[in-house]
């Protein structure tokens, strides 16, 4: 399965594929479906700003909207 994160960046959308390294730093004990994979993945790379109710990327590269999965 390919992942692809959906980040809002200065007014543009973007696909960012999710590389083995993020994969590696999430701990999985059961078979998740893409909506599950994508949660640990937003929960291992964002914060939620509850002013905004949106999450941020920990590097400040945008806004988390979700992910594709192929």
């Amino acid at each position: 399965m390919m992942i692809n994160l959906i980040i809002l960046n200065d007014g543009l959308y973007n696909l960012i594929p999710v590389t083995q390294q993020v994969l590696d730093s999430i701990t999985l004990v059961t078979k998740v479906d893409c909506f599950e994979l994508c949660d640990l993945i937003r929960n291992q790379l964002t914060i939620y700003i509850n002013d905004l109710n949106t999450y941020v990327m920990n590097d400040k590269s945008g806004y988390f909207y979700g992910c594709i999965c192929k």
